[in-house]
C-alpha cells in the first residue's frame, strides 16, 4: 500500500469520515484520534485522547506518514463570549499539543495538514482571493483563522512539512451545510439568501480528500493553501443549482431581516450565509491539480443522487 499509517486528529466528524473512507484502501492503518471510543472498522481504528494533554495516543504518531488535524468546535452557533472562547481554544490547544508532540518524536509524520478556513479572506464581491493577492479580512471569524494559522505555522517541526488547508464549504453527503441547504430547497425555501450577490466558495468532499493526497505527493507545497473549487458562485446561482438538481423551478427567497430572526431562533449567525467568500485555489492549480468536481452543478448532482 502507498501509506503505512495515517492519523486523523478530531476525525470523528463529517470530513474525517470522508477522509477515512478515501484512505481505507490506500493505507495499512488509519487512526482516528477522538474523545469518544468506537469499535474498529476494518483498518480504521479509534484511539481516545482529550486533545489537551499527552497520553498513550502519542505513540500512534510515531512512524506515521500523514497527520491531518481537523479539531475545532463547530462555528454554527451564536457568537456568545463562551462560544467564542471555545471556538478559539478548541483549535489552538490541539494544534499546539500536536506540535509539541511531533517535535519530540524520533520518526514524526512526513506531512502535517492542519484544517483552516477560506473565511480568512475579506468579504469579496469584486475579485477572487488567492494565496498571493488575497486580502485578509477582519472580525471575529477572521481573527480565529489568523490565530489558528499562526499557532500552526509557528510550531517547530523540522522533519515534518506543514500545510494549512483553507477549506471552503464542503459539499458532503455526511453532514455539514449541504444537507441543510437541500432541506431548504425541498421545503420551498430555495431562493436567494439576503441579496444573493454574496459568493459561495465550496468544494466537493472527494476533492478535499484527493487534495490531501496531492499535497503529500508534491513536497513543494507548503504554508497556506486554498482548498476550494476554482468556480465559486453567487448565492442566487448556487441555490438555483440545488433547486435544479431536485427538479424544482422556484424557491422563496430569505431576506436579511428574516435570516436574522431565524438565526436567533436556531442559535447561529447570519455571517455563515451572508459573507461573500470568493476564493480561488491558485497554488493547487499552478501545481497541476485537476479538480474532480470543478463545477457546482456536477458536484451537487453527484450528491443529490445519493439522497
Amino acid at each position: 500500500m502507498k501509506f503505512d499509517k495515517i492519523i486523523l486528529a478530531g476525525g470523528a466528524g463529517s470530513l474525517g469520515t470522508t477522509l477515512a473512507r478515501y484512505y481505507s484502501d490506500k493505507a495499512r492503518e488509519i487512526i482516528i484520534l477522538s474523545r469518544k471510543p468506537k469499535a474498529a472498522q476494518g483498518n480504521i481504528r479509534t484511539v481516545v485522547w482529550d486533545a489537551k494533554t499527552d497520553g498513550d495516543w502519542v505513540k500512534e504518531l510515531d512512524n506515521s506518514d500523514l497527520l491531518i488535524n481537523l479539531c475545532g468546535k463547530n462555528v454554527n452557533c451564536r457568537y456568545t463570549e463562551k462560544n467564542k472562547a471555545e471556538i478559539l481554544s478548541s483549535r489552538l490547544v490541539p494544534t499546539r499539543l500536536l506540535g509539541d508532540v511531533i517535535g519530540k518524536l524520533q520518526n514524526p509524520p512526513a506531512l502535517w495538514l492542519n484544517a483552516a478556513s477560506a473565511t480568512i479572506y475579506r468579504h469579496a464581491e469584486d475579485r477572487p482571493q488567492d494565496e498571493e493577492t488575497g486580502d485578509i479580512g477582519y472580525g471575529f471569524s477572521v481573527d480565529v483563522c489568523k490565530q489558528w494559522e499562526h499557532t500552526f505555522l509557528e510550531q517547530q517541526t523540522p522533519q515534518t512539512r506543514k500545510v494549512a488547508l483553507r477549506i471552503g464549504i464542503v459539499l458532503s453527503q455526511n453532514g455539514g451545510a449541504f444537507p441543510a441547504l437541500c432541506n431548504l430547497v425541498k421545503f420551498g425555501l430555495g431562493g436567494k439568501q439576503g441579496n444573493g450577490n454574496q459568493y459561495v466558495t465550496w468544494i466537493h468532499e472527494q476533492d478535499v480528500a484527493a487534495v490531501t493526497e496531492w499535497i503529500y505527493d508534491h513536497p513543494e507545497l507548503t504554508g497556506a493553501i486554498n482548498a476550494t473549487s476554482p468556480n465559486a458562485l453567487k448565492n442566487t446561482e448556487f441555490m438555483h443549482v440545488i433547486c435544479k438538481a431536485y427538479g424544482i423551478s422556484f424557491g422563496l427567497p430569505s431576506p436579511k431581516w428574516l435570516l436574522e430572526i431565524g438565526a436567533a431562533i436556531i442559535g447561529t449567525e447570519t455571517e455563515l450565509v451572508l459573507k461573500s467568500r470568493w476564493v480561488y485555489p491558485k497554488l493547487l492549480l499552478d501545481s497541476g491539480y485537476q479538480f474532480q468536481y470543478p463545477e457546482a452543478a456536477h458536484a451537487v448532482n453527484d450528491l443529490v443522487s445519493i439522497y
